[in-house]
């Protein structure tokens, strides 16, 4: 039996809602994060860490994904994944977001880098564009943790993620996920419907009260055909 303990998350027995599940906190944390980049060229913060996009661009590379692959951001933030997609040679690269200061925060990165071929727009995951389709890989790293924080509908929303992502991949698409609220099985439940693991990526493991547990959960599922 896998063992719910891991540090920074929470059970999905107990998930409680939290403002990080609101679209208005994010808007206002993007805001001052944006004026700080303005001010003192500070991208904010990098959620999970460096060593979270290290490890999936290390895997893509390893996994001989085509550099012209079509590579979905999904709550792409300040872009600074994209920046490292972009400097590992892959050149199909979009990320979404629904904040606007968060995608005019990454835009404003972006242009700083010199990156000036990656699309960034305003899109929620949940109600999607007819444009947003065909992908060959998409990549979340915390956007399912904040919709399982909503404090309104958070089961319904998850399912409406689910179906999006189902509709925005190719047949046999890859969706990296990063969570910090779900344990490997508990993804593999959510995603169970139109999607099968393909691996678990390794991340950092502590030790509490002599049980094992890892701090981030890291996995790779493929779209069934």
């Amino acid at each position: 039996m896998e063992e719910k303990l891991f540090v920074g998350g929470v059970s999905s027995d107990d998930i409680p809602p939290s403002k990080l599940g609101t679209k208005e906190y994010w808007n206002d944390t993007y805001a001052r994060e944006l004026q700080s980049f303005k001010d003192i060229g500070d991208v904010g913060e990098i959620w999970f860490g460096v060593q979270s996009m290290t490890r999936i661009v290390q895997w893509m590379k390893r996994q001989n994904i085509g550099e012209d692959s079509a590579v979905l951001d999904i709550g792409t933030g300040n872009g600074i994944l994209l920046v490292d997609l972009a400097k590992a040679g892959f050149s199909n690269l979009t990320g979404i977001d629904y904040s606007p200061a968060a995608v005019e925060l990454a835009k404003c990165i972006l242009e700083e880098e010199l990156l000036q071929n990656v699309r960034i727009q305003v899109e929620d995951f949940l109600n999607p564009s007819m444009c947003l389709s065909g992908f060959d890989v998409c990549i979340d790293k915390g956007t399912f943790d904040a919709i399982s924080l909503c404090p309104e509908n958070s089961a319904g929303k998850m399912s409406r993620y689910v179906e999006t992502l189902h509709k925005v991949l190719k047949q046999k698409g890859i969706f990296i996920i990063t969570s910090c609220n779900w344990t490997k099985n508990e993804l593999v439940n959510q995603f169970h419907e139109g999607f099968e693991l393909q691996e678990e990526l390794p991340t950092s493991k502590f030790q509490f009260g002599g049980k094992m547990g890892n701090s981030v959960t890291a996995l790779v599922f493929v779209k069934k055909t």
